[in-house]
């Protein structure tokens, strides 16, 4: 990956139309351009990133058990109506007639494609439980598309539904999706706090939403200070153990933390004052337990040991990929740019040549770049003939974690330097030193 050669559209100039620091720093560091009202293409690093979260949801997804399938954009109308809830949905939804006058809409949710398929080929409660999940583009007419992908029409969603025998086993799954939550945005660098909220659409008792504090964030966040400072760490998990799950759960949400729709202030006011927050933050997934919500309705039944037909207990699960990129940006960022943590960056570490033509620079960035690739490792190398400053604003903008110079007087002692993009610190080293340092800050994430 070599700049050159490369296509990011980078802009010197705050674009006028982006009034929060995510959508101007997207526009500005070439991830992204607005087709039309909260409609983007996602240019090749914004692109980039976005399949490094979407692998970090697979990978997630899968450890705790969950199958991964694909659904289609587009739905046909009779399923909602089915559901009861193509009359009630709203505006929001986008609704058509395809050339032989069928009502069809562009999914906003599945959960009634996902019974559908479910009905079709699950009989027994010898089937559950049962997780079935996919990441898909979806679209929701938004009234007023803004803050860059953080409101858009058209995103990309982790939408994953759970089908259990009774409400037990239903309870466990939405405690599974808890848990794998919080690693799954643990692994992206992220805080995101699991909310008390209001199920909305969706419907159902039980849902959380799990919220990245952030000042730009939409939605009224009231919780204890000890909250954010909860972390599951690298501690294993064993999926299949109700108890510790649940465990992991409480540990989780005993603590106050709720959005402004599910506030109470009686509740809020028991917390010492010192620790008592009022913040905001960006919405970034939420979970549901709605029992037999869908499946009662749409005849989704299984047959149970003593040979009795029940509908089975569903919830839905959800992670806003594209959204979560505007979040991360918001969390972290400076006055120079975006500063991506090791596990979402596009490039794991930027390759600057200050002086570009020179027979010995050029040598040495060229051997820098074959070691990194030989390691595993994805550099980016600015290879133009740019002044230095001009290629030191383009590393700070795009915010990758490290930089490794090269220049001719630091090649003169045989050293590089290597810098921290969060801390701003410098160290020179070796080109060998260098790569050895980079190789051990990526290994494990």
């Amino acid at each position: 990956m070599r700049l050159t050669r490369y296509f990011l559209p980078v802009l010197k100039e705050n674009p006028a139309e982006a009034q929060i620091v995510s959508h101007r720093y997207m526009l500005r560091a070439g991830m992204i351009k607005q087709q039309a009202a909260g409609i983007y293409s996602w240019l090749p690093m914004g692109f980039k990133v976005l399949k490094r979260l979407e692998q970090i949801v697979h990978e997630e997804q899968i450890r705790a058990g969950h199958i991964p399938l694909l659904m289609p954009t587009l739905q046909s109308a009779d399923l909602w109506r089915e559901s009861g809830r193509y009359d009630a949905y709203g505006p929001e939804m986008l609704r058509f007639k395809d050339r032989h006058d069928r009502e069809m809409l562009y999914g906003p949710t599945n959960e009634e494609m996902i019974t559908d398929i479910f009905r079709s080929h699950v009989e027994s409660y010898k089937s559950l439980p049962l997780t079935l999940y996919h990441i898909q583009w979806k679209f929701r007419d938004e009234v007023r598309p803004r803050f860059g992908v953080m409101r858009g029409r058209e995103f990309l969603m982790k939408d994953g539904y759970s089908f259990d025998l009774t409400k037990e086993d239903a309870l466990h799954a939405y405690n599974r999706h808890m848990v794998s939550y919080l690693r799954t945005y643990e692994r992206m660098g992220l805080t995101a706090i699991p909310m008390r909220a209001d199920s909305g659409p969706i419907g159902g008792d039980n849902t959380h939403e799990f919220l990245v504090l952030a000042k730009t964030g939409e939605s009224e966040v009231f919780y204890d200070a000890k909250v954010p400072e909860l972390k599951l760490g690298d501690r294993t998990v064993d999926y299949d153990n109700r108890d510790e799950v649940a465990a992991i759960c409480k540990e989780f949400t005993t603590l106050y933390a709720r959005t402004d729709e599910t506030h109470d202030e009686a509740l809020f006011n028991q917390i010492p004052e010192e620790r008592r927050c009022i913040g905001r933050g960006i919405e970034v997934g939420q979970i549901f337990y709605f029992g037999t919500k869908y499946s009662e309705p749409m005849g989704a039944t299984v047959t149970t040991p003593d040979g009795a037909k029940v509908p089975v207990e569903m919830g839905s699960h959800g992670i806003g990929v594209s959204r979560l990129i505007g979040a991360l940006i918001e969390a972290n960022h400076d006055e120079k740019g975006i500063i991506w943590p090791e596990g979402v960056t596009p490039f794991h570490v930027g390759l600057v040549n200050l002086k570009q033509g020179d027979v010995a620079t050029d040598a040495a960035c060229e051997a820098l770049y074959a070691a990194l690739k030989a390691k595993g490792l994805d550099p980016l190398y600015d290879d133009r003939e740019e002044r230095a400053g001009a290629k030191f604003a383009t590393m700070d903008l795009i915010g990758l974690p490290w930089r490794i110079t090269v220049g001719p007087r630091g090649l003169a002692n045989g050293l590089v330097e290597l810098t921290s993009r969060r801390s701003g610190e410098s160290e020179e080293m070796t080109p060998e030193a260098a790569v050895a340092k980079i190789v051990e800050i990526y290994a494990g994430i």
